[in-house]
């Protein structure tokens, strides 16, 4: 029991003996909105014969060194971990390791050496990104260029591939099983008199199949809380799974908002149709053509970056994302295409001043509603992400003020008014708008079923992104 206006926690209405007692209420002590930071999972396969780190068993990561000894060195788990940290060293990072499919297969390739040489130098490979510098003396033969170029591949374990020589041939195969070693780019530069190598153009390593199930890695984190995902796999039974946690640890029971990232470097066609399969709000495709990193480690980036935005409405436009190459001209986006992309809900990447790779504009997944119509309600990734940070302040207060709350007549106004105010401190943030002029929509109501549950309609304007701007310049003579 209690006076009209006030209710005790510790203090019983049945007390007899004299006293003067105090109990401490701190339900009324937060009057500020809940901070928002971002922590990042990755998902990434390991090396299961130097891996440190069980299988499905999630792990903070805040070093290339500890994801190397964590995960096997030049393993997918930690070149991704590797690429998030380059980008966003201050990042909350956590990655999960599956191990590759037992029927899979590794993706190769091969190059062919021609000699002797006529004179010394320098060949250079590019694994990747990764150049690889092998000397080469004159006179030697295709059997000694290639045996040389096996040996200053071995010394950099770091590498997403494995190199053997036969002879004049060089063949490289991925360390991993699956689909992920297909987008192993190699090429060779910087040829010696009397020293050819078969291909001349740069090749992908191709025959990698049967992808691991990241499903039960995704099960494993289910409540872990991590508001950004990453997949490194494209895959339809990976893109199906990504898309059904997100659902799920997202979805108004389990109420812990998150986002996926995945990359792609092909044909603006093949990102489209990558992004039509997912046509979901909470899920958004970076796409960089051209660049010789693996799709895995460009999500990596581009997940750290979102990290780093605290402020869920505040566009991620001109962000750079530190660590990508730079893709040479010819396959650099041109307005057009990147106007193609943000059609189809795909986030180009671009070489901007003094080769910063940046974001464009990041967008989500989400272009048509279940009837397949046109909807662009959820088009940029700020807005899942501020709807997703405007339930948080409301659940967080309404938790703090009335954790053992009486439901009576009083009970309804109260509620409105701490929303109302969750409201108001959203809008001096500039995360939402128009407060006062849609407050009348802002409903709170006995449940006409239930006589314990209060419901609420809570009106939400969202702050777009100033991302257009057209000015008319007159001319006057």
């Amino acid at each position: 029991m209690a006076s009209p206006n006030i209710s005790f926690d510790q203090i019983p209405a049945s007390i007899r003996k004299p006293g003067k007692y105090f109990e401490f209420n701190t339900k009324l002590a937060v009057r500020t909105l809940p901070g928002n930071p971002q922590r990042v999972l990755v998902i990434g396969q390991r090396l299961t014969d130097t891996a440190a780190q069980p299988a499905l068993a999630a792990l903070d990561v805040f070093s290339d060194e500890q994801a190397a000894q964590a995960f096997g060195r030049g393993s997918n788990a930690h070149l991704m971990a590797r690429a998030a940290i380059n980008a966003n060293p201050y990042l909350q990072l956590t990655v999960i390791g599956v191990d590759d499919a037992a029927a899979g297969t590794a993706a190769s390739g091969s190059v062919t050496f021609s000699g002797p040489a006529a004179a010394a130098g320098v060949l250079s490979l590019f694994i990747g990104a990764v150049r690889v510098d092998v000397a080469v003396a004159a006179g030697d033969d295709a059997s000694k260029i290639a045996a040389s170029a096996q040996a200053a591949i071995a010394k950099l374990s770091d590498l997403p591939i494995a190199a053997s020589a036969a002879k004049e041939v060089l063949t490289f195969t991925a360390r991993h099983k699956g689909s992920i070693g297909n987008a192993i780019t190699v090429k060779a530069q910087e040829q010696i008199a009397g020293v050819g190598v078969t291909p001349v153009q740069a090749f992908q390593l191709k025959g990698g199949a049967g992808d691991p199930d990241i499903a039960p890695a995704l099960a494993a984190v289910a409540s872990g809380g991590h508001q950004i995902i990453v997949s490194p796999l494209v895959g339809d039974a990976a893109l199906t799974a990504l898309r059904t946690h997100l659902d799920f640890v997202s979805g108004p029971l389990e109420q812990r908002g998150a986002i996926g990232v995945i990359a792609s470097t092909g044909a603006l066609a093949d990102a489209a149709a990558l992004s039509a399969k997912l046509d979901s709000g909470r899920i958004t495709a970076a796409w960089y053509r051209g660049s010789a990193k693996l799709p895995a480690d460009i999500a990596a980036a581009y997940a750290a970056v979102i990290a780093s935005e605290e402020d869920p409405a505040r566009p991620l436009n001109t962000l750079e994302v530190p660590g990508l190459d730079v893709a040479d001209l010819a396959s650099r986006t041109t307005r057009t295409e990147q106007e193609n992309a943000l059609y189809n809900g795909v986030t180009p990447l671009e070489v901007a001043a003094g080769n910063r790779v940046q974001i464009v504009r990041a967008i989500s997944t989400y272009t048509k509603d279940a009837q397949g119509v046109d909807d662009v309600s959820l088009l940029d990734i700020t807005t899942i992400r501020t709807l997703d940070y405007v339930r948080k302040s409301c659940r967080e207060r309404i938790a703090l003020r009335f954790p053992r709350e009486k439901l009576s007549d009083r009970t309804p106004s109260k509620v409105r008014s701490e929303l109302l105010d969750v409201l108001y401190k959203l809008e001096e943030l500039e995360i939402i708008e128009q407060v006062e002029a849609n407050k009348a929509g802002l409903i709170v109501e006995r449940d006409l079923q239930d006589a314990n549950r209060l419901d609420a309609k809570i009106p939400v304007d969202v702050v777009n992104g100033l991302h257009v701007f057209a000015g008319r310049i007159d001319l006057l003579l």
